[in-house]
């Protein structure tokens, strides 16, 4: 089987190209990262200018790229500051660094930890397993002795390495069967890649990784929740990391259950993209094992050790701290906006802040069948897939920065299509601290089963403050420009038209430049560029646009088709027009939030592969349970709610069996008419009275701990498909209680 050279452009023949473990891959080198804007200029007709109609070949509209580079050379302006290592910055090397830049520095030696705020690395001593003896019994020993035995036995093919990792996982013998390792190792490669993979970069894995208690010599913490915190790793040190990684070795994180250790953490062990299936799953292996072949020294030379350094920041805002957004009066006309139908992020976007459009669980489905733009980026920067081993979930005002993470692979194609196609010598320049000038943020949109509750005052206010908590900067200096497109839109159900205007509200806010991507959206690109003009020339502040929103929700609230309007989604930049036309000062009766009003937690669904999806066209109120968080679930009933005329049928509702969300979401219809001196209240007025109770119920709820898992519906009378399965519920039953 042979790359389609064209697509690929990649001029490699053969299956060397494919795989890259040959000793070199002809993959194209990337142009300068100047050449970017030289490109961007190209394609504008060398014009730069803002007035005008455009020339059908330019793919861009606003400001010239430069302008988002605020006119400065590129990686001029700095998005963290240098490494520094503190109570709140663990440094995992040692610091400064006083070995020259063709050595990777020297590890941080510190005391072992073994407990719940760190992570359990499978060399610690405290890391026990049962051990089948040969009269039949059963004794404890030490894992990592287990794991050594395994591995540096000879292993000739992928039943072999399989049955390799089983021997420490036994709990899941007759559970797993890694059907993707072995038709990429015994099906897709020819007999000679396959020798290659075994006889050279397979032990260079295995050697790397048995390193382990060598290279990293100090616990390494867990960004957990409601904390800010960041770590610094050496590149060395990631690929040691994700070298265990691939050969499964990590105890307590092969079961998510709700009531496990790491329920509430990314996995990190392959196995699971080792069982996947599906022409995308053979491509992400070549990514990460070519990934192996840059970075695994062989046995007698390592110069090809990477030598870099990577921070990883969680931010955490409290939700009694974030924006009021009724009260910011930034213009947003004074954004330079760059909004571009071509071109990706990661190409595009660089020295800007680079958005992953991500899951809540870091990398989403990149372990499973997921293929979309947060899991292509993980695997052709695979140094981003470390963070699933220690970022907790992220809440709704925090997201994760990663500096320096260094892109190995190019690819063409998206999803279904998704191929790797070859090498990529990754050019950008590293800051005084070793890390590329290369910056990411991992945001988390809402995943909608219904268009029209994007719309609502809390979810809205969700997003900004979930851009927000990713888009702010601790630097004295202008920050960079941000680099985003479509977040949380396809098949999390988002409207991009209102999406993109929620980045520009927070980029407003910030006075960070925007550059958006629209991946072809040749419509998208001119509508956004119309209202962007249309706010320079109205004046129109952040707060001005916030209400307008408000309205548009109120419009579709009191609309009687509205509540079973499927999608397309209504059109909200036609009624920001009609608005702004009106010029009415903005209301602020009903939709200032209060400063220490509490943001309800409505969480993000995972991809499209951990999650079964609902069929959209059963609006039953159990088919908008789409979380595995217990505030989620009570808001999505919310919206069921909002039409029922009478607490009996909302309580009815409740009794239906759609568990505690729906008891939660019903006790707050109940107070909201009690407030209301009893009986029904009005349409319009009653749908937001029950609304805002039940946020204040769901934040007391959850304050107290008293949110629980409730049980997933079934929908097989809808969907033919039986029940609906959550992340966790996917995964195996059992894991070793003695590791």
């Amino acid at each position: 089987m042979e790359l389609d050279m064209e697509e690929a452009a990649v001029g490699s023949p053969g299956m060397e190209a494919k795989t890259g473990m040959a000793a070199e891959t002809a993959g194209d080198s990337p142009p300068n990262v100047e050449k970017v804007i030289k490109v961007e200029k190209e394609c504008a007709n060398g014009t730069g200018s803002m007035s005008g109609p455009p020339s059908p070949e330019q793919t861009w509209r606003g400001v010239p790229i430069e302008d988002i580079h605020r006119g400065l050379p590129l990686f001029q302006l700095e998005h963290m500051g240098a490494v520094s290592p503190s109570s709140l910055h663990r440094v995992m090397h040692k610091h400064p660094i006083r070995e020259s830049i063709e050595v990777p520095p020297r590890p941080f030696k510190g005391a072992g930890k073994w407990d719940s705020d760190h992570v359990r690395l499978p060399c610690a001593t405290e890391s026990k397993y049962p051990r089948e003896n040969a009269d039949g019994g059963t004794t404890i020993g030490s894992r990592w002795e287990m794991i050594e035995r395994a591995l540096l036995q000879p292993i000739a093919s992928s039943e072999q390495l399989q049955d390799a990792i089983l021997s420490y996982n036994t709990t899941y013998k007759g559970k797993w069967n890694f059907r993707a390792l072995h038709q990429l190792l015994e099906e897709e490669l020819d007999e000679s890649e396959t020798k290659v993979f075994f006889e050279d970069l397979l032990p260079r894995i295995i050697r790397l990784a048995l390193r382990l208690p060598d290279i990293v010599q100090a616990s390494l913490p867990l960004l957990k929740q409601h904390t800010n915190s960041t770590i610094t790793l050496t590149q060395q040190q990631i690929s040691c990391l994700l070298a265990n990684a691939f050969l499964c070795t990590y105890p307590r994180r092969n079961t998510l259950k709700p009531k496990s250790e790491y329920s509430t953490f990314p996995d990190i062990n392959f196995n699971r993209l080792y069982q996947s299936s599906g022409a995308a799953v053979l491509e992400k292996l070549k990514c990460i094992m070519h990934y192996f072949r840059r970075v695994c020294p062989t046995e007698r030379d390592g110069s090809n050790v990477p030598t870099g350094c990577v921070t990883f920041l969680r931010r955490s805002i409290e939700p009694d701290q974030t924006t009021i957004w009724n009260e910011v009066t930034k213009p947003l006309g004074d954004v330079p906006l760059h909004v571009n139908a071509a071109g990706t992020i990661e190409d595009q976007g660089v020295g800007l802040l680079q958005v992953d459009f991500a899951n809540k669980y870091l990398g989403g489905g990149v372990l499973g069948h997921g293929c979309v733009q947060e899991e292509i980026r993980f695997v052709i920067c695979p140094e981003l897939l470390v963070s699933k081993l220690f970022t907790e979930s992220l809440r709704p005002t925090e997201a994760l920065m990663v500096l320096g993470a260094e892109r190995y692979s190019n690819y063409t194609g998206y999803a279904g299509t998704f191929t790797w196609s070859g090498n990529h010598e990754d050019l950008t320049p590293r800051d005084s601290s070793r890390r590329r000038q290369t910056a990411i943020v991992a945001i988390d949109a809402l995943q909608f089963a219904h268009a029209r509750h994007q719309y609502w005052e809390d979810l809205v206010e969700r997003e900004l403050n979930k851009a927000h908590s990713g888009f702010m900067h601790a630097l004295s200096s202008e920050p960079p420009g941000v680099a985003t497109g479509n977040w949380g839109c396809g098949a999390f159900g988002g409207d991009a038209r209102l999406k993109s205007l929620l980045q520009l509200m927070v980029c407003a806010t910030l006075r960070r430049p925007l550059a958006y991507y629209t991946f072809g959206n040749v419509r998208l690109r001119d509508e956004l560029h119309e209202m962007w003009q249309l706010f320079r020339s109205q004046g129109t502040t952040v707060r001005q646009l916030w209400t307008v929103l408000l309205r548009f929700d109120d419009s579709l609230r009191t609309n009687p088709s509205s509540s079973s309007q499927p999608a397309p989604n209504p059109n909200l930049y036609d009624y920001i027009r009609e608005e702004l036309k009106k010029k009415t000062p903005p209301s602020s009766s009903g939709s200032t939030p209060k400063p220490n009003k509490k943001l309800i937690s409505a969480s993000n669904e995972q991809s499209p592969d951990l999650f079964s999806s609902l069929d959209d066209s059963t609006c039953s109120p159990s088919a908008l349970l789409l979380s595995d968080d217990e505030e989620a679930n009570a808001m999505m009933m919310a919206a069921s709610l909002e039409a029922t005329p009478s607490v009996e049928s909302s309580l009815a509702v409740a009794g239906a069996g759609a568990g505690a969300a729906a008891s939660v979401a019903a006790a707050a219809v109940t107070v909201a008419v009690a407030a209301a001196g009893g009986g029904s209240p009005p349409k319009a007025a009653g749908a937001k009275m029950r609304q805002l109770s039940l946020l204040d119920m769901l934040d007391s709820h959850y304050d107290q701990g008293q949110a629980s898992k409730r049980p997933r519906p079934s929908h097989s009378g809808a969907t033919g498909q039986g029940p609906v399965k959550s992340r966790k519920e996917n995964e195996d039953d059992g894991e070793a209680t003695a590791c």
